[in-house]
């Protein structure tokens, strides 16, 4: 024990012996920790908004259809609405939201254009926290309610066709009886949306799109979302288990390229861990191995006093696990000063669109997590230190053959 303590205090005593050679390492290893917990940070949000996003869509974190519907969509495959055993389980305490929908393959006609969309024929009470239409209305106003008699329409397809608020459009598509469904409605607002949802969706109320389908009560499927995504794998068993002649599907079977993104972004963020790390050793070794050659005689007369090799290099490495457990301290602060700085969104501005092409939405939302950031840090402490062990060992060995030589030069 008393050993220890000589040891630890001369460590500590010799870190700044030398400010300039701590410095820099405590520079290297602060900014690489820093860099290395804020864009991980930063790549996660990116991840979340994107699956956000997506969900988002009309996806939600999982669907119940008939069978075929997924193959096949149209009004053939319709389903009653959910009762007995499927209703109970979708009013269970771990569903946050489900709305029933109608989607079909439809047209909608201008006076100028005719073109191909999917009609969604939505409760928009129900939609709200569960898909982006509750509140991604541009200009007008939303639909009144599932009986609602007006549209909503993206503003690139209304660009397209030529129309807009207060204009009427013809609604075409396929019913129950195998003919030709074609009703006018209201443009009553306006949606903003990804690109490629503004082209493609076309929005009205529930009870008119049963209506104009001749589907009675029947409707095409029902999404859902979770308190707990953690809880999806679980929850899905359930449903399968209480509606057997049902398909039942999560979001990673109906985004498959979202599912993939995800991955992709977690498989990035470990990269870059790796590289930052291998980086950040190459700094650590090699100011170790320039203070170690710098302090040759020092650690020499150490042993010519009788300090033995083994706690020479006891004290070398306690150096270094002290300056590296420094630097990660400081580059942790930094960056949960980083996190917290933008923890009410990182605004991507002109860059939005570009982001939304992508998947993710515009603002994004660091979020700090502890956990994470101590077992980041911890594993690049063992590394780091353990990075130093072998040249620090090699050089203690040598020490009494380099200062004889340099004692002759």
């Amino acid at each position: 024990m008393e050993r220890l303590k000589l040891i630890s205090a001369l460590a500590w005593r010799n870190l700044w012996r030398n400010p300039r050679r701590t410095g820099l390492v405590l520079v290297a290893v602060s900014i690489g920790v820093w860099s290395m917990l804020s864009f991980t940070a930063l790549l996660q949000a990116w991840s979340a908004s994107s699956l956000q996003a997506a969900l988002e869509n009309l996806t939600g974190q999982g669907q119940v259809h008939a069978r075929g519907y997924l193959d096949n969509p149209g009004v053939a495959r319709s389903m009653p609405p959910p009762s007995g055993a499927l209703l109970a389980v979708l009013d269970g305490t771990e569903v946050k939201r489900w709305a029933p929908r109608v989607r079909v393959p439809a047209a909608v006609q201008s006076a100028y254009k005719t073109w191909p969309v999917s009609l969604m024929g939505i409760d928009p009470a129900r939609e709200r926290g569960l898909s982006f239409i509750a509140t991604a209305v541009h200009a007008g106003r939303g639909l009144d309610g599932a009986d609602g008699t007006g549209i909503l329409l993206g503003r690139k397809l209304a660009k397209r066709l030529h129309t807009g608020i207060g204009k009427r459009v013809v609604l075409m598509s396929q019913n129950s009886a195998g003919g030709m469904a074609e009703r006018g409605f209201k443009v009553v607002g306006l949606f903003s949306a990804p690109p490629q949802i503004e082209d493609r969706y076309v929005f009205i109320g529930l009870a008119r799109a049963q209506s104009m389908l001749g589907m009675g009560e029947n409707i095409t499927g029902v999404s859902f979302g979770l308190r707990r995504m953690a809880e999806l794998d679980t929850f899905i068993g359930k449903l399968r288990g209480a509606a057997p002649g049902m398909d039942v599907q999560s979001w990673q079977t109906l985004r498959p390229l979202t599912k993939a993104m995800n991955q992709l972004s977690s498989s990035f963020i470990q990269v870059w861990i790796v590289i930052i790390f291998v980086l950040m050793s190459f700094g650590i070794v090699n100011t170790l191995l320039m203070s170690l050659h710098e302090r040759v005689r020092e650690l020499a007369l150490l042993q010519a006093l009788g300090l033995r090799p083994r706690l020479i290099f006891a004290q070398v490495a306690l150096e270094s696990a002290l300056v590296v457990l420094l630097g990660i301290a400081i580059g942790v602060l930094a960056a949960t000063a980083t996190v917290l700085a933008f923890h009410r969104g990182v605004d991507l501005g002109f860059l939005a669109r570009g982001s939304e092409w992508l998947g993710a939405g515009r603002v994004l939302y660091p979020r700090l997590d502890v956990t994470q950031f101590a077992a980041i840090s911890a594993l690049v402490w063992a590394l780091g230190v353990a990075a130093g062990l072998l040249p620090i060992w090699r050089i203690v060995r040598r020490v009494p053959v380099e200062a004889i030589n340099r004692g002759q030069t």
